[in-house]
């Protein structure tokens, strides 16, 4: 059997927007995902962490540097044939300050880290969903900057797949944020992410 690991932050854990709540397993889009791909021998092995960053620690919240815990749950998880991963909304926070250059360098520290336990072909990696407008209204910890950022994780997380030869994936092709807390997918947006993430790389193993 081969397995997919799906690396990410609260999109990747569920987090029902507005809410401290999770959808459902065959509701997130991970497992709605696994249902796509059954009959192909194909598990998938979610990890999504709400608040988690690229590289930068939290002075809030413990535990939340990716590049950190990547290689333990890499080797937990051992051996894994497939990586998608999916970070960079919680970089664009206030108190990181970063622009989209700086959060895609971070990302490339993880994208070093996996390609010590899988090819280049085997990654997807994805740029997240963009921040809803006034997303400051619903969560402070994001400001006008933030939103900026957002919207350029995309072109710097393309130029990055391309020059490390990666796969690449824009959720914000597929899914926007709900206008609840303009922060995180509705179960639609799950469900069309997935389809993308299915077309365009799943389906392929």
């Amino acid at each position: 059997m081969k397995t997919i690991l799906c690396y990410g932050d609260s999109n990747t854990w569920g987090l029902i927007p507005g809410t401290h709540e999770r959808y459902p397993w065959n509701t997130r889009w991970t497992g709605v995902l696994q249902e796509m791909l059954s009959g192909k021998d194909i598990r998938i092995i979610e990890e999504g962490l709400c608040g988690r960053t690229t590289v930068f620690e939290d002075s809030y919240r413990e535990n939340r540097n990716g590049l950190k815990t990547l290689p333990l749950i890499m080797e937990t998880h051992s051996p894994v044939d497939a990586v998608i991963i999916m970070l960079g909304t919680n970089d664009c926070k206030e108190c990181f300050d970063l622009n989209a250059h700086s959060v895609a360098e971070g990302m490339e520290k993880c994208i070093d880290e996996l390609l010590k336990f899988v090819s280049a072909d085997k990654i997807l990696l994805v740029s997240p969903i963009h921040l809803g407008e006034n997303i400051w209204e619903s969560d402070p910890e994001f400001n006008e900057k933030s939103l900026l950022t957002s919207s350029e994780l995309k072109r710097e997380y393309r130029e990055l797949a391309k020059r490390k030869k990666l796969n690449f994936l824009a959720a914000s092709d597929y899914a926007v944020p709900s206008l609840t807390d303009r922060e995180h997918m509705t179960e639609q947006g799950h469900k069309d992410f997935a389809e993308a993430v299915f077309s365009s790389f799943a389906n392929t193993l």
